[in-house]
């Protein structure tokens, strides 16, 4: 709003020093972060007081684990502090007319309401398993086909496969309303199915080579099989921050640092000069996603001082889902989904394990009549905790002595932060 404000303020002639730095991505990435920032920090200590008086409480199963139980009655559903930091950052300083952000906004009030009925469901109806994993699984695929079917069909999202910008521009390329005249591109813009892909010399792949047809029934074909890539990509992020979500500060943390990356990608991708240099492929307009992923990240932040060990607060499925929902979303809107397993490895892991797990589990109960583990809790970060020893034989036992909540958390923050310069690195690696 009041990037716009600005914008109809230049419209009609009026000038002050200062009004021309709203062009600017840098300085609305800024702002937008340090008001996602001061509003979790202000807002959320009344959101958590109302939270308390509404006696919404955590529910705790009994997992075995010896920590455990002293989080139980801690107020969850504080994932309506990262999104109403998220929100006001990004309705501040957001371009509202550009086709990225809005669809960011619609993915973040989407997994809002899904992961809020979720909540809702064992706060209020006192059922444990909330929401059925259909229910969850249909609500996360219907946005993916939402947003995978906004990619091909809107005009506004294009690429430019080639770019060239003289020696002679200056740095000041970075506004939007620059970088997207034209003057300084050799091609014009293309709908494309191309993605991101590091270890090859143009960084690129294409979905069409994964058609199996040609010609015309060939585009509507590589086009489907994008869109479903896309539907695949938003559901397993949405799904993978949710099953991290276990440890005081883990998802919050880990995702703070997969937005970063995130946020200066899309300042890669929608910059010409950066983008040339890097030999990545230009986005117009990608720019924005920048500034939503600051908001992202300050949202994130601001929670971490509530919910870091030992939490005040939960974010619950309400803050999981919808945080797992735009980092999908943002990654497939930059063509960077293929990067994915590298950037959110803490995610891939976690629900790696918990798919392994319970194909073991199935299967050697079949074979022998007692179920067999890999891990002797998933997710994985359970599996380190203290706690008492499972019900049958565990492939890969307890780590004796067991870790400290606070410890595995940080250990993992770090094998995010690891990951993270890995996959910054890989733009110049072919």
């Amino acid at each position: 709003m009041i990037y716009h404000l600005f914008q109809y303020l230049e419209s009609i002639g009026v000038d002050f020093p200062g009004i021309g730095l709203m062009h600017y991505l840098s300085f609305r990435a800024i702002l937008a972060a340090v008001t996602a920032v001061l509003t979790a920090l202000l807002a959320g200590k009344r959101i958590i007081r109302w939270l308390q008086s509404k006696q919404i409480g955590e529910t705790v199963r009994d997992l075995g684990l010896a920590d455990q139980i002293q989080k139980k009655g801690t107020p969850t559903m504080g994932g309506l502090i990262i999104i109403l930091s998220i929100m006001t950052g990004v309705l501040l300083f957001c371009d509202l007319t550009n086709v990225y952000v809005l669809l960011l906004i619609v993915s973040t009030v989407w997994c809002a309401a899904l992961g809020f009925t979720d909540d809702y469901i064992k706060v209020f109806k006192h059922r444990k398993e909330g929401m059925s994993e259909k229910g969850k699984l249909v609500g996360q695929v219907v946005l993916g086909f939402i947003v995978g079917l906004t990619v091909w069909m809107s005009p506004d999202i294009v690429v430019r496969e080639k770019v060239e910008a003289p020696e002679s521009v200056e740095r000041v390329l970075e506004t939007e309303t620059t970088v997207t005249t034209g003057r300084y591109v050799q091609e014009d813009v293309v709908k494309s199915t191309k993605t991101t892909i590091p270890f090859v010399k143009n960084h690129e792949f294409d979905y069409r080579w994964l058609s199996p047809v040609k010609g015309a029934w060939g585009w509507y074909c590589k086009w489907a099989i994008y869109v479903l890539m896309i539907v695949l990509v938003i559901t397993a992020c949405s799904n993978g921050t949710n099953l991290t979500d276990g440890l005081d500060g883990l998802a919050a943390g880990t995702s703070a640092i997969v937005g970063v990356v995130l946020g200066i990608l899309a300042w890669l991708g929608g910059n010409l000069i950066d983008s040339n240099y890097l030999n990545i492929m230009y986005i117009p307009g990608s720019g924005e996603i920048a500034i939503f992923m600051s908001a992202f990240v300050g949202a994130l932040i601001g929670f971490l001082w509530y919910n870091s060990f030992p939490a005040q607060v939960f974010m619950g499925d309400t803050g999981s889902l919808t945080i797992g929902g735009v980092i999908g979303v943002s990654a497939v809107l930059m063509r960077k989904e293929l990067l994915l397993p590298l950037l959110c490895g803490i995610f891939f892991v976690e629900s790696l394990s918990v798919l392994l797990q319970r194909l073991y589990f199935k299967t050697t109960k079949k074979k022998t009549g007692v179920g067999h583990r890999i891990w002797s809790m998933t997710p994985l970060h359970h599996h380190y905790q203290d706690k008492k020893a499972p019900d049958g034989p565990v492939l890969i036992p307890k780590p004796v002595p067991a870790q400290h909540e606070a410890k595995i958390t940080v250990r993992f923050w770090i094998v995010g932060i690891i990951l993270a310069v890995s996959t910054l690195a890989l733009l110049k690696l072919r």
